[in-house]
């Protein structure tokens, strides 16, 4: 029924192929003004090495991490904006059929979901804080941390949501109605979700397994998606995993270098485990159990694995109406 909503607009595939073109540029747009503080870094005697230009841990030690976090988030800020532009004016679809099947967006899920969220995945930074306080660096330092604050509130959620509204949202209805079956959507903006990850440092660092993580969250969000027939869960989710990591704890390994309260100083292969196969296997499991128990989820095989059917048009209501009377 979700995929489904994509029929209330223009849903030819090449729209889909010019939306996501005109949402890249989008990005490029807006990653423009990372390349003029680049340059006036340079003008101003910044030694920039221009061999390590594609290199995301590079480039994330070249500014003031408050400033480097803002035209790390800017891109998907302009991605975000121009997808919905082309939603809009390509698609001729709204913004509610792109977000739910429902009748308006339950932003009650979104915060159910948040806060849940939030709390669980603090309350596990900071139990691995009091378990092993060896492992991380108390980073708090108030004025940096409360400009975080603000760039963290009003950017972060942007950024979660353009990659929901693309992945989960835009490419998840284009490739259902196109190919006419829910299950390819899900693999396809699953895997390249997470290959979409594959530039960030934490890549580097604990090798090509980080991949598990990655497509396995995309799937999670994706099953959670199909599962309750809207993004509302999974913008939730997502907003408040990078939030509340942005805030809470930073690693030189990361994509996020942030002012955050900790730094974790450990060696991120040691808790491979932890970081990569507990959630993908355990914690996102529970989680869909808990909420297929809380909004009454079923027939998982059909909105999993079924066909994606179009609703019937209005004029065929009327012509059957018609019928079914010129037979009394």
């Amino acid at each position: 029924m979700y995929i489904a909503q994509a029929f209330k607009g223009l849903h030819e595939w090449w729209r889909y192929v010019v939306g996501l073109i005109i949402a890249i540029i989008g990005v490029f747009v807006f990653s423009i003004p990372h390349g003029i503080g680049i340059m006036f870094k340079t003008m101003q005697g910044g030694t920039i090495d221009p061999s390590k230009m594609n290199d995301a841990a590079y480039l994330m030690q070249l500014f003031e991490p408050n400033v480097n976090l803002v035209f790390i988030l800017l891109p998907f800020v302009g991605g975000f904006l121009f997808l919905l532009g082309a939603v809009k004016w390509l698609h001729k679809q709204s913004f509610l059929s792109l977000t739910t099947a429902r009748p308006k967006i339950d932003w009650k899920r979104f915060w159910i979901i948040f806060f849940f969220w939030g709390i669980l995945s603090s309350s596990m930074i900071l139990g691995g804080y009091y378990m092993s306080p060896e492992d991380y660096v108390f980073n708090f330092n108030l004025q940096p941390f409360l400009i975080l604050c603000v760039i963290a509130i009003l950017l972060v959620p942007l950024q979660t949501s353009f990659e929901e509204y693309l992945f989960r949202g835009y490419l998840m209805q284009g490739i259902g109605v196109v190919t006419g079956y829910k299950w390819i959507p899900l693999v396809i903006t699953s895997v390249v979700f997470g290959l979409m990850h594959i530039a960030n440092p934490e890549v580097d660092k604990l090798g090509p397994i980080i991949m598990v993580y990655y497509i396995g969250t995309g799937l999670f969000l994706g099953i959670m998606t199909l599962m309750d027939e809207g993004l509302e869960l999974s913008l939730g989710f997502h907003a408040a995993n990078n939030l509340f990591t942005a805030l809470l704890v930073t690693a030189d390994w990361t994509a996020f270098q942030t002012h955050s309260i900790l730094k974790d100083m450990s060696d991120p292969q040691a808790a491979e485990f932890m970081d990569v196969f507990m959630p993908v296997f355990v914690i996102f499991p529970i989680i869909l159990f808990i909420l297929s128990k809380l909004y009454n989820w079923t027939d998982w095989k059909g909105k999993l694995f079924g066909k994606v059917i179009a609703p019937p048009k209005e004029d065929d209501g009327i012509l059957q109406e018609i019928n079914e009377i010129g037979t009394e």
